[in-house]
């Protein structure tokens, strides 16, 4: 299962800017196929799993 960038950003409340600084910076991998930019499930659990809580911690 993967997403469009534009169901990641519906998903999380994240911005698309924000995503792609994501990935350009190499915090959230992301795929190609063609000229679309896809991000797997897998990979955006794996990055939403490793963000602080709202209590400055790590997440679960």
């Amino acid at each position: 299962m993967a997403y469009k960038i534009a169901d990641v950003t519906t998903r999380t409340g994240i911005g698309r800017t924000t995503l792609f600084n994501l990935i350009r910076d190499g915090r959230l991998r992301a795929v190609k196929v063609g000229s679309r930019t896809l991000i797997r499930a897998d990979d955006l659990a794996d990055f939403l799993a490793s963000l602080p809580d709202a209590r400055g911690g790590k997440a679960a």
